[in-house]
């Protein structure tokens, strides 16, 4: 089945595409119908809630319906969402209230959109044959070219037509991702349902989310894993979204940031290519301790906001190291969560990574106002030092071994599940 890896990844890149195309257009369409910056920040603040909690209970639905579905209705409700937006503009004018409203409408398909494809990686390695290492290697480095594109087409897309028109060709990206979804047979998304005697399949959504808070938080290698993913982009986000702003603006060169944010992205595609093509090799200890470090050294670079060459050569390297941690801690993940509570897990970890990136700003935001920039950034890049350590001296990581059999059997470790507590298996096992 070629066409499940091809499907799923075009799927992968059209929709990270289309999303950060919409990060850069609908922030400038805000401004220019409403005029206002606290209008702007008000329907970012507005819209963020409900695609939180609708974060929280996109798992237990992708854990219940087929896969497959959740993710072609996530991308069509993302997509009606936003062409309605210049439909709205024409007829009666985009305001505040509006704003608010078809942004909440599009949270409903943001998030389980995005939990949904992170499940059916799993199914597709199953149904294709394809490398797990090689899959998700090529999914990072897709991801990191439709950041990188995504700006640069979003700013050629507002020059050519107004805010609003420029809308409808993110629609149309959401909605081609939704038709690429489409050429995987529907069996690729199927759920495994299972359960104990007198124990219900479908049971409530608050009781469903628990089992899958029980996986995440047994699991030490979960545990792991997701804090330091949480921790990363916390930092990131506060490099990205003010540190590096704010250096730059100081020094009368913000134009610059346009360089230094690529190359990170850069680094990004290179690093996973280079584990899609080498991640099957070699040990995975050594690879997860070598991007570990690897990372540490570009933000630390980053974080002294040396002259411009130093740091893109720090953004490069950050990006490269980052590339190959995210394209096997996503290998591990597939091998080690239990299918069953797949979408649950994987829901927690996404909002986890909702609220890291406006912490991480506003924490940022707060350190130099209090202590200055330079402060500031050794103070906000000193968690991804204590997150490497983690990484390197936990003992859930000191195992990164194969497990094949969990794609098959949807198990983490390849053992029966215990039907006696939660449905989803008492423990998962590092």
């Amino acid at each position: 089945m070629k066409i499940v890896p091809v499907a799923y990844l075009a799927s992968y890149a059209l929709s990270v595409l289309g999303g950060s195309v919409a990060a850069v257009v609908l922030p400038l369409v805000v401004l220019a119908s409403t005029g206002s910056v606290l209008g702007a920040g008000v329907v970012a603040a507005a819209t963020a809630v409900p695609a939180f909690v609708v974060g929280l209970f996109a798992g237990v639905v992708v854990d219940r319906v087929n896969r497959r579905t959740v993710s072609v209705v996530s991308d069509v409700v993302s997509a009606l969402a936003l062409a309605a937006l210049p439909v709205v503009d024409l007829v009666w004018g985009l305001g505040v209230g509006w704003f608010v409203l078809l942004g909440a409408v599009g949270a409903l398909g943001d998030v389980p959109g995005m939990t949904a494809r992170e499940t059916l990686l799993a199914a597709v390695v199953r149904h294709s044959g394809a490398r797990a290492e090689r899959l998700v290697g090529l999914r990072e480095s897709i991801g990191a070219v439709s950041v990188l594109v995504g700006p640069a087409l979003a700013g050629v897309l507002v020059v050519l037509l107004d805010g609003a028109t420029a809308l409808w060709v993110t629609s149309a990206t959401l909605g081609l991702a939704a038709l690429a979804t489409l050429l995987m047979p529907r069996a690729v998304g199927a759920v495994e349902r299972s359960g104990t005697a007198g124990q219900p399949v479908w049971r409530t959504g608050l009781v469903d989310l628990r089992d899958g808070w029980r996986v995440l938080v047994r699991s030490p290698f979960l545990v792991v894993v997701t804090a330091i993913s949480t921790t990363s982009l916390l930092v990131l986000a506060a490099f990205q979204g003010l540190l590096l702003p704010v250096h730059f603006t100081a020094l009368g060169r913000p134009e610059l940031l346009g360089a230094v944010l690529p190359s990170i992205a850069a680094g990004l595609l290179v690093g996973g290519v280079l584990f899609a093509v080498l991640g099957h090799r070699g040990r995975r200890r050594a690879w997860f301790g070598g991007a570990l470090v690897g990372s540490a050294v570009g933000i630390g670079v980053v974080a002294a906001l040396p002259p411009l060459v130093p740091l893109l050569g720090g953004g490069v390297v950050l990006g490269l190291a980052s590339g190959c941690l995210g394209g096997l801690t996503g290998v591990l993940m597939v091998e080690r969560v239990p299918e069953v509570a797949r979408g649950r897990v994987f829901a927690l970890q996404n909002c986890a990574a909702m609220v890291a990136a406006p912490v991480g700003i506003m924490g940022a935001a707060l350190l130099v106002e209090g202590a200055g920039l330079g402060t500031a950034a050794l103070v906000v890049a000193s968690p991804w030092l204590l997150a490497v350590a983690l990484g390197v001296l936990a003992p859930a990581t000191r195992d990164l071994g194969r497990r094949p059999e969990a794609l098959g059997d949807g198990t983490a470790d390849g053992t029966a599940r215990d039907g006696a507590g939660d449905g989803v298996g008492e423990e998962v096992r590092a």
